[in-house]
Formats: C-alpha cells, sequence, structure tokens
C-alpha cells in the first residue's frame, strides 16, 4: 500500500539507504532533468552511490546535467526513485519494465497517479527541484555550484523563469539559495530564456499563421502536423516549451498545442492563466498536470484529435 511521505521522512528514508537508481520522465523538461541530477549528486556528496538512468531522450539543451551521472541499467539492490514523474505512462518506454520496483516517486503535480510505494508529493510546490532542493537540505547536503544549478535549472524552467502562477515565495527563496551556493543565473537565463535558434522562431511564424482561436480571443488551439516540424527542420531543443507560446497571445486564457509523433500519436498540451484549468481539458484525454499546465496523449489522427479538444475547451471552459 502506498504511503505519503513528509520532506522530512523523505529525508530519512534516503539517508538510510546506498545505491541509487533516479528515474526522469519521457519528453524531459528541465525540472525532471534538473531534479534527477541534483538528487545524484546530492546523494553523492554524502559518500553515498548513485546514478541517474539513462534516458535517450534528454535533449541537448539539458544533457550536460546528467554528464558524469548516468548508467545504462539499474543494478540488484539499487533502490529506484522517480523524480517529477506525475503518472506510469509519463516514463520512457525503455524504463516500462521497471513498473512495480519503483520505491519512492518525488513529484509536484496534484493530478497525478500514485505507482510507487512510498511518495512525496506537493502541488503547492512549483517545481520537483524544490522538493528536492528541500530533501537535500533536510539531509544535511551542502550545496555547490553544480547542486545548485541543476535545481535552478528545474525551478526556473517549470515556472517560465519565475513568471508563472504557480511561483510562490518559497520558489524565489530556492532561486536565491541556489544564487548564493554557485549557480551561474544570469548565464543559465540566457541561454534557457533569451536566446532563440532560427529553427524555433520559424515553428513560431507557423503558429501564429496557423492557430486557431475560439471563443473571442480567449482560447486558442494550434496543431502541428509531423510534417511541418520535419519541413522546418526543427529539433526537439527548438520545440522545448513551444506550447507555451500560443498563451502568449494578447487575450488567450487558454491554450491547447497538439504535436503529432512519428508513429501518429498525438501529444495534447494545455497552458492556463488562473481562473482556468488546464488539467481538467488534459484529464478528458487520459491525462493531467497543475492548473497552469498539463498534458495528455491522444490516439487519434492530428485533424481528429484537434476537433476533439477544440470540443473540451468549449464545453468545460467558462
Amino acid at each position: 500500500m502506498m504511503k505519503k511521505l513528509t520532506r522530512t521522512e523523505t529525508a530519512a528514508y534516503l539517508l538510510e539507504r546506498d545505491h541509487f537508481c533516479i528515474l526522469s520522465h519521457c519528453r524531459p523538461d528541465g525540472d525532471t532533468v534538473g531534479s534527477s541530477a541534483a538528487l545524484c549528486l546530492g546523494l553523492r556528496s554524502l559518500g553515498k552511490t548513485a546514478h541517474v538512468l539513462f534516458n535517450e531522450e534528454v535533449t541537448e539543451r539539458f544533457a550536460w546535467l546528467h554528464e558524469g551521472l548516468t548508467k545504462a541499467q539499474p543494478e540488484e539492490g539499487d533502490t529506484l526513485v522517480s523524480t517529477d514523474v506525475a503518472a506510469p505512462g509519463m516514463l520512457p518506454q525503455a524504463f516500462q519494465p521497471l513498473l512495480g520496483k519503483i520505491a519512492l516517486r518525488i513529484d509536484h503535480h496534484g493530478s497525478a497517479t500514485s505507482f510507487t510505494e512510498l511518495e512525496l508529493v506537493d502541488s503547492a510546490s512549483a517545481s520537483c527541484a524544490e522538493l528536492v532542493w528541500d530533501v537535500l537540505k533536510e539531509m544535511g547536503v551542502k550545496a555547490d555550484p553544480a547542486i545548485a544549478e541543476a535545481v535552478y535549472v528545474g525551478t526556473s524552467t517549470d515556472t517560465g523563469c519565475f513568471r508563472y502562477a504557480n511561483t510562490t515565495a518559497h520558489t524565489f527563496q530556492t532561486a536565491a539559495d541556489c544564487a548564493a551556493a554557485g549557480a551561474r543565473v544570469f548565464e543559465l537565463n540566457q541561454t534557457l530564456f533569451e536566446t532563440n535558434s532560427l529553427g524555433r522562431l520559424k515553428m513560431q511564424a507557423w503558429i501564429v499563421d496557423h492557430i486557431h482561436m475560439l471563443r473571442c480571443g480567449s482560447m486558442a488551439v494550434c496543431a502541428i502536423p509531423r510534417s511541418v516540424e520535419e519541413e522546418l527542420g526543427v529539433t526537439e531543443d527548438d520545440m522545448d516549451n513551444i506550447s507555451s507560446f500560443p498563451r502568449t497571445v494578447a487575450g488567450v486564457c487558454i491554450a491547447a498545442t497538439l504535436r503529432e509523433a512519428k508513429d501518429g500519436h498525438v501529444k495534447l498540451s494545455v497552458r492556463a492563466v488562473p481562473g482556468y484549468d488546464a488539467a481538467k481539458i488534459a484529464a478528458k484525454f487520459g491525462g493531467g498536470g497543475h492548473k497552469g499546465a498539463a498534458g495528455a496523449g491522444i490516439d487519434l489522427p492530428i485533424a481528429e484529435a484537434e476537433q476533439a479538444v477544440e470540443a473540451a475547451l468549449l464545453e468545460e471552459c467558462p
């Protein structure tokens, strides 16, 4: 039976054990990569054996955080821990055989599915990285610049550089602690939030031309066929957090972005301002997340998926 832990209980659990293998989620973002890296580095600083399980989906944008930390397979006796994984379906396909063996889940998604023996989940936390930071402090870890940068990447990316409604006083305090510990805040902000590739700008231009506005401009939907991504030559790094772009249009309160994968599967990402619930829309398609940001997978042709999402928006939103 699953047991919920506090930060203090989680720290005690980790201190009692050794030989850790840490898991991230599919289509890895800055939070899952940063959280797993910070936890691994923190455990190593205490003399424990810890690795991050190699995730082939991690792109160049965040891969540097896992350098020197990964291994290809868990070993017998490893304590498996997942970071920022809200549901079993969020694990990469290669990690699926590990379901039932993962001992601890550290996560911050309010809309989530329990799948481990133990879990530390705090939906009030803006990022999983904040939770990891708190646990490491409870464990007596002295943060170095590498740990601080991993936590800062997770915290800043999941808050849109502290612009999203999930940002709290604790978020700012965590970022300040990271800066004090040596994180290169300016350089990271420049790289993550101020620099755009030409491919990303081309994709944004395509979205502007193809965005579908609903209900007097308060809603936006954009469906991106795989053929368009191939034609523009964009990479996964170019597409990182592209789902937030339609929400930036003046007057838009909730936006849905659909991306068609190589196998025809459609990834839905929903972004919303306070007063709207992105998780409620994602839940209609078997997904989840937060009120401000949520996602799901849809097994329909992209045109049909777009129609279904538009209908869900019009039905659920004021």
